[in-house]
């Protein structure tokens, strides 16, 4: 992401992103498209607004000013948000052990996030923006657990996606992007680790994360934010960087948070 914000606007990462999520997903929503209910598409319309579109142009904000450990926290708040809007507005039943484990996954982020150096918390209006995301999150994961549950998670997200182009394509032509030099290497690569980010961790990670959903459930599915930072210790150990034993201690108590969260 931070990679194609440095040629595009945060408008025109999100647009590519999105564009790119519903390239890939167009063949098989052609073939599946009569294969979903009409009484559940607007619902999984509404599932690629709320879980991909808005939080796409949201988190794209935030980061042209905040810095990504302060963003990996907020975006950690997913499942206490999935909680809170469960109780809410979905009338979920919650356990106290499932709450406990997620305040213990969450400290654990948060401490993982602090043994890299300080977080700037300079500009709370651009936070918001990820905290809002996250509400995005909470709403689709209920929502998509409520009244898609019999919708295989792949037409969902075929559907959602290709949905998503026209109003994709639309902030792409307003926000000048077929104006720039297209052929431009640095424009290109942008868009490529834009479209990237599309396929990868927007149109795979999707399908992957509404089949979890279906299996776990919304409270254990919203816990895979807290793997976020596994994976980035990961690549990084390829890159030649250490790992503290500090930043170990942190995993474990990520971990344990998980385990008491899934707990019965």
């Amino acid at each position: 992401m931070k990679e194609g914000m440095e040629q595009l606007s945060a408008y025109q990462v999100a647009a590519v992103r999105m564009v790119a999520a519903g390239i890939v997903m167009l063949p098989w929503a052609i073939r599946q498209m009569r294969q979903i209910p009409r009484n559940k598409i607007s619902y999984a319309v509404l599932s690629g607004v709320l879980g991909s579109f808005f939080p796409a142009f949201l988190f794209c904000l935030a980061e042209t000013r905040i810095d990504s450990s302060l963003a990996g926290i907020l975006n950690a708040l997913t499942p206490i948000s999935v909680v809170t809007i469960g109780v809410l507005f979905f009338k979920s039943k919650v356990m106290v052990m499932q709450v406990v484990g997620i305040v213990i996954g969450f400290i654990g982020l948060c401490l993982l996030f602090l043994t890299k150096g300080t977080i700037d918390f300079s500009y709370i209006g651009y936070s918001s923006l990820a905290l809002l995301a996250t509400v995005f999150y909470g709403l689709n994961v209920n929502m998509v657990n409520r009244y898609l549950h019999e919708v295989p998670s792949f037409h969902i997200a075929t559907f959602a996606f290709v949905s998503l182009m026209i109003p994709s394509l639309i902030v792409l032509w307003f926000t000048g992007y077929f104006d720039l030099p297209l052929g431009n290497k640095d424009i290109l690569m942008a868009t490529g680790a834009s479209a990237l980010l599309g396929v990868g961790s927007t149109a795979i990670a999707t399908v992957l994360f509404y089949m979890l959903l279906k299996k776990a459930g919304p409270i254990f599915s919203s816990l895979v934010t807290y793997a976020i930072p596994f994976v980035a210790i990961f690549w990084g150990l390829l890159a030649g960087e250490t790992l503290t034993v500090l930043q170990i201690v942190c995993l474990g108590v990520i971990l344990a948070g998980v385990y008491v969260a899934r707990k019965r």
